[in-house]
């Protein structure tokens, strides 16, 4: 009875994962904002079941959409019919699934037997959190690890704080707040350790770390990124219940107090930008929201996302500009000039409302309302080609070129304080 019972869970386990064969993402040129208009109805047509990878906002910037295979005909006909340029980016989403899978049990099966970890790789949260750990211990002097709340199923949220010292401005980086991201987890682990092991070596990090306190978040959402592991690669959301709907998760930067509920954020609880029953509701927003206002002291906020090359200035929830706005331009261009020098990599600078598109509840948003003027964030490789499913390959070439973008930001306000 009991190997019955335990083939029926393995049974179910195998059929509960989503699958996306025949999924394919499209990218579309609009021409001109009444075609944007048009994407944006498209958008509402809930029976077609359109994953909107990058917004319809700005005829200059491409619309990527990811399209359930029992709707590609119908999609394709209404963009063929209605003059729409467009391309396949990727032809099979399951088929790239599959290979990323295939691809991170080969590396965890290379981990055990040599016992060495593989930043250029991706990894499961328990392999993320003993990471952390093993950071921790190894740099006992400079790095604590910290839990500063729970996750709605009960998964500790640990923050990594690198400190030389007491009753100093803090600087925060956090990273996945958004489940699927997975490069932004990545690169947040290998900043973790780069941060650590050039203390002392590097001059920059060196005077940093002696006069600021570092917190870095690795994974905000951890939740959402165990279900994007073992059961929705696409899933973005926090995975708490939405009561009275069918439908699970809120989209953690759409819940903070910062135009909540205003445009750019949806009602409904099916919809990836679900912005929740009223700000803070998700305990992981919550978690970090009550970490900043307790600390008192936090003078940078900077949050890594993926993906379009961006990196972005507040404000989303209104489209105008932040008292700030010259100096947050001078100090982005001047980190993106540095993250570029690596490998030729392009950003693009400015606010959320004028880059992409408007959008409320957003945490840098709400940061910089509260008084942390140099609120930033990343959005990290790449400019849609592989989209969420960024390879492996361009993991370690990420974290290097952010990094030196982090540096120029995190100097400029060890040197500007306020």
């Amino acid at each position: 009875m009991k190997l019955l019972l335990i083939f029926a869970a393995l049974v179910a386990g195998v059929f509960t994962e989503r699958t996306f064969i025949g999924d394919q993402v499209l990218r579309i040129k609009a021409k001109s904002y009444d075609e944007i208009n048009q994407l944006q109805a498209l958008e509402t047509l809930a029976h077609l079941q359109l994953d909107f990878w990058a917004e319809p906002h700005n005829p200059d910037i491409p619309v990527d959409i990811r399209v359930p295979f029992e709707n590609l005909q119908s999609v394709k006909v209404y963009l063929e019919s209605n003059n729409f340029e467009y391309s396949i980016m990727i032809e099979d989403l399951q088929k790239v699934i599959d290979e990323e899978k295939q691809e991170m049990e080969m590396n965890a099966r290379k981990e055990r037997n040599s016992g060495t970890f593989n930043y250029g790789a991706y990894h499961s949260l328990d392999t993320l959190y003993n990471t952390i750990s093993s950071i921790a211990q190894d740099y006992s002097s400079l790095v604590t690890r910290q839990q500063i709340g729970t996750s709605y199923e009960g998964r500790p949220i640990y923050v990594l704080k690198f400190s030389t010292g007491t009753n100093r401005p803090g600087i925060w980086v956090d990273a996945g707040i958004h489940a699927r991201e997975w490069v932004t987890q990545a690169t947040a682990l290998w900043t973790a350790h780069k941060l650590a092991s050039d203390y002392g070596k590097d001059a920059s990090v060196t005077s940093l770390l002696n006069s600021h306190d570092v917190f870095l978040l690795v994974v905000t959402n951890p939740d959402g990124y165990v279900y994007s592991h073992s059961a929705d690669r696409m899933w973005r959301k926090t995975r708490s219940v939405n009561s009275g709907s069918r439908c699970y998760g809120v989209d953690p930067n759409r819940n903070w107090d910062a135009g909540f509920g205003g445009p750019g954020a949806s009602s409904d609880p099916c919809s990836d930008t679900y912005r929740g029953p009223r700000a803070e509701s998700e305990v992981e927003v919550k978690a970090v929201a009550d970490f900043i206002r307790a600390h008192g002291r936090i003078k940078g906020f900077i949050s890594i996302h993926s993906y379009s090359q961006y990196l972005l200035i507040p404000y989303g929830y209104k489209c105008t500009n932040p008292a700030d706005y010259t100096e947050l331009m001078n100090v982005g261009r001047a980190a993106t000039s540095s993250l570029s020098s690596l490998y030729g990599t392009k950003y693009t600078v400015g606010t959320i409302c004028t880059t992409i598109y408007q959008s409320s509840g957003g945490s840098i948003d709400w940061t910089y309302d509260l008084g942390i003027k140099y609120s930033f964030a990343f959005e990290l490789r790449d400019t849609g080609r592989y989209g969420f499913l960024l390879p492996t390959t361009q993991i370690l070439p990420t974290a290097q070129e952010t990094w030196l973008g982090l540096k120029k930001i995190v100097e400029h306000i060890r040197d500007n304080p306020y």
